[in-house]
């Protein structure tokens, strides 16, 4: 059988196949192992039409996926080339067959540093790197149920060290565990999942006061153990040991001589094995999303900073544990300040403690948004990712801070690391609403249900809820009630039985919104107002449900009970505003100014709101609120919608 060649160049660009990169000008491109197979199977066949099921079987082996994977792929692999799809110098679309790559191809002789794949660094430069690793959870030999907690222990510490060395791309924990769930556990399967080439998989064991931990770095496609590390001392030393592990593993990779030192290598988060145990065992807990194991981690981390009052990656842990548990009251006309607050502070303690901690920017990043401070919590976003580029989690929270073009860009980026990551495509579809690119929202928010179904019933930090309800929005604000209908209810087969979880009943709750709009637009009053009905019961003071219920009892003649729905929405409305929550209380305003026949006020309120409002989101979803549909009739609503997309550029 004839070798394949180890090196191809084409225009500016040789793809080498035994150090699994592409350089252009001597620089590595950002590419994911998944599109360095993509374009080592392209180049190996130039001029070739290749057929999109022949590339779903060589890129995607025994795992399904949807075409929308491969037309994403394309088109990531064309941006990285700067090729154009409609002018392609690269990759040629054939329409309904698949691509051919037309680019003259030529086959380059093996460098004598040749070596099997991943053996030497990708470095990028400063631009970042393409050698992924996944820490998995370390078997506990010995059964001692006293150690347990060291199982996730090790790996989150050798996984934020490894994290410091900036030519690797390190998967996150909350990742690893998802990949855990949804296939049989294996090293091989969990690789597979992640798309990444290295894993570390290890164990440990106790024999009196002292533990002995094994860990070994693999290179999966080949089998190849790069690094075995076996390293023993007192319980105590342990974050010594670990240390020991990484330093192995970063000799093996060749990260450390070639690029320094890890930053987060000899920075000892806690020195106080009791503090670090209550950490790493509340940090399992916050990571199921569950209300009840969400408090029980907050008491977790409280114990940790209480044992070591500088532990700043636990003071990270504990803001967030008190952040979801403000989240989980969010919907709710007074939902809990004190806990946000409280929230805030201890991420600010923790960057106080440590400011070149990229989890504790990130974590600041996302709160801020909460409390309306946009400009601090980009600021905070852009910190976290100016430390560690590659980190999806910071990038998702740059892109919920900031807004506009910066969004955009934050969260493609997310999603070029991890490409399920389906709330990232209801964030995209905010900005394309407020510019009133509808069509184009559709179009991201298809990605975003594609991912959301493949998901269900799965456990996710992230969870791909609210997309079909949004999605089902802007069908109705496009006129079409009917498929805004058929999404609505989808969205509430999906949430079924998730009520429970920290955001499960504001998106079920949502989604019967949404059902009682476009039910009402298709004059079904009755139905409608069972709709709004059960919203209600979720959230009995919720102003939105309770003004939609008014325009529906208005519209089937019922004009006393509107009336009284009307007044219960205005009480909701002040309890709004004296919680601090000026700008959904200034959109309410405006919905129920419309429902009482006022335009004019309700474009007044619109105005006032966007012209004083921070910089940021405020208004995204005034395109498409089926209260704000007798505004577009008024030329006034025209000035609206431009300032509102000019926020949004």
């Amino acid at each position: 059988m004839p070798i394949s060649p180890s090196r191809y160049r084409f225009g500016p660009f040789v793809v080498e196949r035994p150090a699994y990169r592409v350089m252009r000008d001597g620089q590595a491109l950002m590419l994911s192992p998944k599109l360095v197979d993509l374009l080592l199977y392209f180049v190996s066949r130039p001029s070739v039409l290749v057929t999109k099921d022949e590339l779903f079987a060589a890129i995607w082996p025994d795992v399904i996926v949807t075409e929308n994977a491969l037309t994403q792929a394309i088109s990531d692999l064309r941006q990285a080339l700067g090729d154009e799809p409609a002018s392609p110098t690269y990759i040629q679309t054939v329409a309904r067959r698949g691509y051919r790559f037309i680019a003259p191809v030529e086959a380059l002789a093996a460098l004598d540093a040749d070596a099997p794949a991943h053996a030497e660094p990708v470095a990028m430069g400063d631009q970042g790197m393409v050698r992924s690793v996944a820490v998995l959870d370390f078997s506990n030999v010995s059964a001692d149920p006293d150690l347990a907690w060291l199982s996730t222990g090790i790996p989150e510490t050798v996984t934020n060290d490894l994290n410091g060395f900036r030519v690797l791309r390190v998967v996150d924990r909350v990742r690893i565990g998802e990949a855990v769930r949804r296939t049989d556990g294996s090293m091989t399967a969990v690789a597979h999942s992640l798309d990444v080439h290295l894993v570390v998989v290890g164990s440990f064991q106790r024999a009196g006061e002292r533990v002995r931990i094994t860990a070994r770095l693999v290179d999966v496609p080949t089998g190849a153990t790069l690094a075995d590390a076996k390293v023993d001392g007192r319980l105590d030393e342990v974050f010594d040991l670990q240390d020991r592990i990484v330093r192995q593993f970063s000799a093996a990779l060749g990260v450390e001589s070639a690029h320094g030192q890890s930053t987060r290598m000899g920075v000892r988060e806690t020195s106080n094995l009791d503090a670090f145990r209550a950490a790493s065992e509340a940090r399992v807990k916050l990571d199921s999303f569950d209300p009840a194991q969400v408090a029980a981690a907050a008491e977790g981390f409280e114990r940790a900073v209480r044992l070591d009052p500088r532990y700043a990656l636990a003071y990270a842990g504990l803001a967030n544990a008190h952040y979801l548990l403000y989240e989980a009251t969010r919907a709710q006309n007074a939902p809990d300040a004190a806990r946000l607050a409280t929230a805030i502070g201890h991420a600010r303690r923790c960057v106080d403690l440590d400011d070149t901690l990229a989890e504790g920017h990130a974590t600041l990043a996302f709160l801020l948004v909460s409390s309306g401070k946009f400009v601090e919590a980009v600021a905070a976003g852009r910190r976290a990712v100016s430390l560690e580029p590659f980190d999806w989690r910071h990038l998702f929270r740059l892109g919920h801070a900031a807004w506009g073009n910066e969004r955009i860009d934050a969260l493609k980026r997310a999603l070029t690391v991890y490409s399920d990551l389906a709330f990232a495509h209801f964030y995209i579809a905010m900005v394309h609403i407020a510019r009133n690119q509808l069509p184009m929202a559709v179009e991201v928010l298809h990605q975003g249900v594609a991912l959301q179904d493949k998901q269900a019933g799965r456990e996710s930090r992230y969870p791909a809820s609210g997309l079909h309800w949004l999605l089902g929005m802007v069908y109705l604000a496009q006129g079409d009630a009917e498929r805004a209908l058929a999404q609505c209810r989808r969205e509430l087969d999906a949430s079924s039985g998730a009520t429970s979880r920290i955001w499960g009943k504001e998106f079920t709750m949502n989604a019967h919104d949404g059902c009682g709009f476009a039910l009402l637009a298709g004059r079904r009053f009755d139905e409608s107002a069972a709709a709004f009905g059960q919203a209600l019961k979720l959230f009995p003071g919720h102003a939105r449900s309770q003004i939609g219920l008014a325009h529906c009892l208005a519209a089937a003649g019922k004009k006393a009970d509107a009336q009284a729905a009307l007044q219960q929405a205005g009480a909701s409305i002040m309890e709004l505003g004296r919680g601090g929550r000026l700008i959904e209380a200034a959109v309410l305003s405006a919905m129920a100014s419309v429902a009482h026949g006022r335009p004019t006020d309700a474009i007044a309120m619109l105005n006032r709101l966007l012209t004083e409002a921070p910089p940021g989101f405020p208004g995204w979803t005034i395109p498409i609120e089926p209260m704000f549909k007798p505004l577009h009739a008024q030329p006034e609503f025209e000035s609206i919608l431009a300032k509102l997309a000019e926020r949004a550029r």
